[in-house]
């Protein structure tokens, strides 16, 4: 056998390695590369089309239900508690009787007012008889007819009545318990009313006409005004909601250590938390809403309709300077556009761009939205818009904030 004959079986074998080899190691860079950059680019272009409709702005705010009209009664004259005609829930008309206490003393004191009277208009009787200075007679008599009208005051003052129509929400006191009283002072030609007590004996709330109210952050509450429209959403209430309307701003801004409101957090310099009180009257009161129930609150600060819009993603800003990338086929066009509102979920465009144009949605090397939500793949449809026939499937993107963005046509 030949020297030949036997190299030729080792160098076909040694071939047929560096082949294996070879082969195994364009799989594995392929596998490693993943797609082709064409393939990738494509499925990176996620648009939707330019809709028409309405764009709404909201700002959004915590807060509570409470009745818009109450009063606390309090007892003119204090005393001990005899008799409490009510309960809390009971509906009473204004100036019904709700308790009296003991009227002995307030009695015996108009008693003792009334005889000091008569005996000041004796004395002045006499003093005319005699022809003599009656000045001094007549202020004593004037004094005693004040005394004796405070103590006739003191006498009804031992029976509490309602100082309006509503329910009673609270009792603050017992049968034989001493009730506190309020007294009546005049001094420099003004009247000023004292009390014993810092709270009624009796609380009346008018639950028919509930109210809203809210503390919003500060450069919220920059954007509101009363008359503006509002959602109501009940915690409590499964599913209800209702309209209201902003009637009143707190002018003075209030500060908290600690707490958060619903939409935007104002802070002050040194870090605490600047609110506005804001009270919104209902459109309706819905059943089961009782005073205070948490809610949350939407004010409609802005809202634009028959609008041209997309998505605030497809939006691209450079100071002054509105683009959107067009998508024609597989050809793109960055366009400028001239915008109107920034919605809570959509832009509008006010020239630049047609209905039923494809914009293309600005993705981040992170894979994350522009305006900071997380960027989900597939899905289908505008998500957060409605109307405006959405895109097709593996066109959906998540919707902006709250509040609404309404398609037309």
């Amino acid at each position: 056998m030949s020297l030949t004959s036997l190299r030729r079986p080792s160098v076909l074998v040694n071939i047929a390695l560096v082949l294996l080899l070879a082969g195994g190691g364009y799989v594995i860079c392929r596998v490693l590369a993943g797609p082709s950059t064409a393939q990738a680019a494509d499925s990176a272009v996620r648009s939707v089309p330019a809709q028409q409709g309405t764009v709404t702005k909201t700002v959004t705010a915590d807060g509570s239900v409470a009745a818009a009209s109450t009063a606390s009664a309090t007892f003119t004259t204090g005393g001990t508690v005899t008799e409490i005609k009510v309960k809390v829930g009971d509906r009473v008309r204004k100036g019904q009787t709700l308790a009296e206490v003991d009227p002995a003393a307030a009695r015996r004191t108009l008693d003792t007012e009334r005889a000091d009277l008569d005996a000041a208009e004796d004395a002045l009787d006499r003093a005319e008889d005699a022809g003599s200075d009656t000045s001094s007679a007549e202020n004593d008599v004037a004094q005693a007819r004040l005394a004796v009208d405070e103590a006739e005051a003191g006498v009804d003052g031992t029976v509490l009545t309602a100082p309006m129509a509503g329910t009673v929400v609270a009792v603050n006191g017992t049968l034989g318990s001493a009730a506190s009283g309020s007294s009546t002072s005049q001094q420099g030609g003004q009247t000023t009313t004292t009390s014993e007590d810092t709270g009624g004996f009796i609380d009346i709330s008018d639950l028919t006409k509930l109210q809203v109210t809210a503390q919003f952050a500060e450069a919220d509450a920059t954007a509101l005004k009363e008359k503006l429209a509002a959602t109501v959403s009940w915690n409590a209430l499964d599913g209800v909601q209702e309209g209201a309307e902003v009637a009143a701003i707190d002018p003075q801004a209030a500060t908290s250590t600690s707490g958060t409101t619903g939409g935007t957090t104002g802070q002050s310099p040194s870090g605490d938390s600047v609110t506005y009180g804001v009270t919104l009257t209902l459109d309706k009161v819905p059943t089961g809403a009782k005073p205070g129930q948490t809610v949350s609150v939407a004010v409609v600060t802005g809202q634009v309709d028959d609008a041209i819009f997309v998505t605030s993603q497809a939006v691209t800003t450079a100071g002054r300077r509105h683009t959107v990338t067009v998508l024609a086929g597989t050809a793109q066009e960055v366009r400028q556009v001239e915008i109107g509102l920034v919605g809570d979920a959509a832009t509008q465009i006010t020239s630049g761009l047609a209905a039923g144009e494809r914009v293309v949605l600005r993705e981040t090397a992170t894979g994350t939205q522009q305006n900071g939500g997380q960027f989900q793949r597939g899905g289908g449809g505008l998500g957060g818009l409605t109307g405006g026939g959405g895109a097709p499937a593996g066109g959906g993107f998540p919707a902006g904030g709250g509040g609404q963005v309404r398609g037309g046509r």
